[in-house]
Order: structure tokens, then C-alpha cells, then sequence
């Protein structure tokens, strides 16, 4: 049986072009997209009602929409309306999932938002948002989630419950094990190790055990940069290194996490500005040794991206959600398309 293969969809290509690759890539085999909504960028419901309607199998997800961003109330009546954009599945499942994350620095406190207690925040919100997808009337009472006698208030159309499923974006030890006691799934992040993936998966199953799930309960899909050109592989490690000099610079905590460097990330600091320019990504790469991306991401040949994407499938991933980091996306579909690891 074919691995279950998605696509990541930032903001690196225009629409029209990534709504034509989304029709390939269902005409391919691929089950699903994961939208970004990680900046201030594209904005994952237009981007996700736009493939939905380009799209007739392909399963949707936010990878991630951050909580501070909208009310959960908001957030469940948008994902409702996906819901019934979408249709289901012949087996069921719905077409859309809602991944939901923490955001991060420094974009939250630039546009005034306070990060505070970021778990029990993102505790509340699911429990909310779940009890909403119910479409019975919810009360909460929380420290960041009030709602008093809400429902969502469907009145012509399907009222049935929204069988749509939670992810967490986690990457923090904390954020993981949760994931695995309260979600149905967890979107694990990029530019992250093999050993990394085997750790977080082993926080996951740690708090699904709390619950009396097991992992296999939990989906495990991790968006995973692929860096992929048969023609010119040099250039796959520049653009490689380019969004590693990112990382070191805007996200350490991830870099920390996979176990990079502490004096190559100081040195990519120094380097880099927020926002950087596109010289400062240049400039930075050059200091960045090849095995270093090596070690975070799919680089190189198909040959090399298929090999290196199946040892974090064997690391526990169930879904990869490649980020086509060349111009290509076709390329990216056609070498994973009824890929069997």
C-alpha cells in the first residue's frame, strides 16, 4: 500500500500555481494539504476554501492557525462552514482538520499579543472548540475561554455534529505529551532531526498512556522541507541552507531541540536581522555546513529526499507533509506519488 503523503503550502509559490499543483496532487494520490497560517502571510481559511473547491478528495488542514488570532467560538463556526464546503469522505471522515498552535515570537508581542500559559490556553481552547463541533450548547468558564449559552448556530442547514478533527502544532516537550492526552492528532514541526521525531513521538504516546489511548490512536503527520532537484542538487542545498539560517535565527528553540550548535546558532544570529532580507538568508548559508541541513530535512536528488523522508517515517511520522522548497512542486509530487517506503 502507497505511504500517505501530503503537501505543505506556505506562501514560497503563487496560487494559481499551488491550486493547479493541489489538482496534481490528488490526480497523483496524495491524501492531503497542510495550509500555513505561521505568519503574517496567507491566511489558511481563504487558502484552504480555495483548494476545497479545486479539490474533490484531498483532505484540508490549518498547520497551524495560532490560538490568539481568533475567539474559539470564531473558530469552530469557521471550521463548521468548511465542513459543509467540503463534504465528507465515502468512508466519513471530514475533508478539513483544524490544527491549532501556540504562534510565536517575535510576531506575537509586535501585534500586541501575550503569550501567557500557553498550554492552559491551548487547553481551554480545544476543550471549547470540541464541545462546539458537538453542536450542543457550551458554557465555559476558563481563565482564557469564556463562553456563556454559545452554539453554533446553524439554522438551515446540517446540523449534525462536526466530526472534525484537532491537531496541536507542538514542538515543546509540555505542548507534545499533551497533544497525545487531548487531540486526535499532533502536527509535528519542521527542520527538526530523526532523533528529535523519536523523542517528540515518545511524549505523544506518554500522553496518550494518560488517557488510556495508545500512539496508534494519535496521527503523527510532520511538515518536513524538501529541498528536491534532479538536475541541480547544489542548488536544492542553497535554498536548504537558506531556510536553515531562518530557523537559527527567528525559532533557536527548534534548532536547540534537534541539537544544533549552540556556536554555529550564535554565529547565524549575528548575521541575520527581523525581518531579514534575502542577502542576509545568503549570507548566513555560507556559514552553515551541509550536513547540518542534512540533518534536518529532505535535500538533494529524489533519490536522496525519498531516503531521507523514510527515516522519519520509521522515526514514528504517519503522514509527511512536504514543503516543496524549489520552484517545482510537480517534481516533489511526481518522485513520492504511489511511493512505497
Amino acid at each position: 500500500m502507497a505511504q500517505r503523503m501530503a503537501l505543505y503550502m506556505q506562501d514560497k509559490h503563487p496560487i494559481r500555481y499551488e491550486l493547479e499543483m493541489a489538482k496534481y496532487a490528488e490526480e497523483r494520490g496524495f491524501s492531503e494539504i497542510w495550509q500555513a497560517d505561521t505568519r503574517l502571510a496567507r491566511d489558511c481559511v481563504v487558502m484552504m476554501s480555495a483548494f476545497l473547491t479545486e479539490t474533490k478528495r484531498l483532505r484540508l488542514g490549518s498547520g497551524v492557525l495560532p490560538i490568539w488570532t481568533r475567539n474559539p467560538a470564531v473558530i469552530a463556526a469557521t471550521w463548521s462552514t468548511m465542513w459543509e464546503l467540503a463534504g465528507k469522505l465515502d468512508d466519513g471522515r471530514s475533508r478539513v482538520m483544524l490544527g491549532l498552535g501556540a504562534w510565536w515570537e517575535p510576531i506575537a508581542g509586535r501585534v500586541g499579543v501575550k503569550r501567557e500559559r500557553p498550554l492552559q490556553a491551548m487547553r481551554e481552547n480545544i476543550e471549547a472548540i470540541r464541545q462546539l463541533f458537538s453542536m450542543e450548547e457550551v458554557t465555559y468558564h476558563g481563565d482564557f475561554v469564556q463562553l456563556d449559552r454559545i452554539r453554533l448556530d446553524v439554522a438551515y442547514g446540517d446540523t449534525s455534529p462536526r466530526n472534525i478533527p484537532i491537531y496541536i502544532g507542538a514542538t515543546g516537550d509540555k505542548m507534545l505529551e499533551m497533544s497525545g492526552e487531548i487531540c486526535d492528532g499532533v502536527v509535528l514541526n519542521y527542520v527538526v532531526s530523526v532523533d528529535y521525531i523519536r523523542r517528540a513521538v515518545s511524549l505523544v504516546e506518554k500522553g496518550a498512556q494518560k488517557v488510556g489511548k495508545t500512539i496508534a490512536d494519535i496521527d503523527r503527520p510532520e511538515l518536513l522541507v524538501c529541498c528536491l532537484s534532479d538536475e541541480n542538487p547544489a542548488a536544492a542545498m542553497a535554498e536548504g541552507k537558506k531556510l536553515v539560517a531562518y530557523y537559527l535565527a527567528t525559532e533557536p528553540h527548534i534548532m536547540k531541540a534537534s541539537g544544533v550548535d549552540e556556536e554555529l546558532l550564535a554565529k547565524v544570529q549575528s548575521i541575520m536581522s527581523w525581518p531579514a532580507t534575502e542577502e542576509d538568508y545568503i549570507k548566513a548559508s555560507q556559514v552553515i555546513p551541509d550536513e547540518v541541513v542534512r540533518n534536518l530535512m529532505a535535500v538533494g536528488t529524489s533519490e536522496e529526499c525519498r531516503a531521507k523522508v523514510a527515516e522519519y517515517i520509521r522515526a514514528g511520522v504517519t503522514c509527511p507533509i512536504l514543503f516543496p522548497m524549489m520552484d517545482d512542486i510537480k517534481a516533489v509530487i511526481d518522485a513520492f506519488a504511489d511511493w512505497e517506503p
